[in-house]
């Protein structure tokens, strides 16, 4: 009966709430903190700023949580962030008249390609996902270059309906504020009440098991890439939008950011474990970070050495929290 009580106690489920409260507190004590130095942070202004900003990282995250959940990761979405959106402005920069809504199927199609390509390798080769993907990284990040010659695509080529989808709105909300709201309404669906979303967590929990139990292991692996790769493009055209450039070199390395959320917002490396609530914890985690800094005028060279020490410090309490109750479990079934 004890060890009953125990299991309600500290199941799985109870440990994800505890880091997801503990992660709000650090972000609340962090946020405390710089209203002291910069009254302006909590301003309606910088908030929308912080969140605006935070949405490209949110959707890009959605994805990455679910390949992390399939005990995978995926290092070439910054890559193919900058192949749709550097492919999208070259085509709109040759046709002005292209519509937004076209603009934006195009990158997320270009994006489906690169996911199905790389799902191909880790689902039908057995590659590690790991180099599948860093391999995929060099491969995308070169044809980004030849094609676009080393040169970029500015404001002035593109048009103004393109450049509008990043600062326009709808009901009054910010176009990538209103496409990170729609996405994660869809992401926590699929996660959480449908099938295949269940079959994500089944794969990345014990991927023998899963294929005993029926589930198609290989056609899971494919679609989380998929998805990845779909999302990224997606993120591809919002990010060549909003800051109205398309380079070569864009998003370079903001695969270890999109990660690094993914990771302090409790999604298990070792696979099978994430939750939609503590993925925005630590997108939001991220954004502040991004956000308060510069407010409180730390040097550019001190930022990025403070963010990793943050997201250690995040992770490495987590982790005491989850051994503490691990141990606390232990002694209860001794007992």
């Amino acid at each position: 009966m004890l060890e009953g009580k125990s299991k309600g106690l500290f199941n799985s489920e109870n440990i994800q709430k505890i880091r997801e409260l503990g992660l709000i507190t650090f972000i609340i004590i962090i946020g405390f903190f710089v209203q002291l130095r910069n009254p302006s942070f909590l301003s309606l202004e910088n908030i929308n700023d912080l969140i605006k900003n935070t949405a490209i990282l949110s959707i890009l995250a959605a994805g990455m949580m679910l390949v992390i959940i399939t005990r995978g990761i995926d290092l070439s979405i910054g890559a193919t962030l900058a192949l749709s959106g550097m492919l999208t402005a070259m085509t709109v920069k040759i046709y002005p008249g292209l519509h937004p809504i076209l603009a934006i199927f195009l990158g997320m199609l270009i994006g489906l390609i690169c996911g199905v390509i790389i799902g191909f390798f880790v689902a039908r080769t057995s590659i590690l996902p790991i180099i599948a993907t860093l391999g995929m990284m060099n491969v995308f990040r070169g044809i980004t270059f030849l094609v676009s010659g080393g040169s970029w695509v500015s404001a002035y080529q593109m048009s103004d309906g393109f450049k509008n989808i990043a600062t326009g709105s709808v009901f009054g909300i910010n176009n990538l504020i209103f496409v990170a709201i729609i996405i994660y309404i869809l992401f926590y669906y699929f996660v959480n009440y449908t099938r295949t979303g269940r079959q994500v967590y089944a794969v990345g929990s014990n991927p023998n098991s899963a294929r005993i139990s029926g589930i198609n292991v290989s056609k899971i692996l494919c679609l989380v890439y998929m998805i990845m790769g779909a999302l990224a493009g997606l993120s591809g055209v919002l990010w060549v939008s909003k800051f109205a450039s398309a380079q070569s070199n864009t998003a370079m390395g903001y695969e270890m950011t999109v990660i690094a959320s993914c990771v302090v917002g409790g999604v298990s490396i070792a696979g099978g474990r994430g939750k939609v609530s503590g993925l925005l914890s630590g997108v939001l985690l991220m954004g502040l970070l991004d956000n308060a800094l510069p407010l409180i005028n730390v040097s550019p060279f001190w930022q990025d050495a403070i963010q990793g020490a943050i997201i250690l410090l995040a992770v490495v309490v987590s982790a005491l929290v989850k051994r503490s109750v691990d141990r606390k479990n232990l002694m209860r079934r001794v007992i």
